[in-house]
């Protein structure tokens, strides 16, 4: 049985704004990922804890901006935010999943804020 290897980041490029980040992916996808997306999904511990009960819902981060983004080994890039968080190492397979799921993710993290009483602002 032989396994296809995921796709690999051929182009990542943060806009001008600094608010949203494309990754382009070498099978041709495409997906431009929010900054406030990017860091409320954060992969860190502080945000996703250590088991799913452990996670984090942040919120007030609609107007984040990205200030670096780092390449770590030949795996996946560290993001450092405009508030001070860098500990996310975004794997590239996390940012495809991120991508093919943004709509379902966001609306799961809108719906999420909205019981706990959180705002975006």
């Amino acid at each position: 049985m032989s396994q296809t290897a995921p796709p690999w980041p051929t182009e990542i490029r943060l806009n001008r704004a600094k608010d949203e980040l494309s990754v382009t992916f070498d099978n041709a996808e495409t997906y431009r990922l929010p900054a406030e997306m990017l860091r409320v999904m954060s992969p860190s511990a502080e945000v996703q804890g250590h088991s799913a009960d452990q996670r984090v819902t942040v919120g007030g981060k609609r107007h984040v901006k990205i200030n670096e983004v780092q390449p770590v080994g030949n795996y996946a890039v560290k993001i450092r935010f405009a508030d001070g968080h860098d500990t996310g190492i975004y794997a590239w397979g996390y940012l495809l999943q991120l991508g093919r799921e943004q709509d379902e993710r966001w609306a799961e993290y809108l719906a999420e804020l909205k019981s706990k009483g959180l705002k975006r602002e």
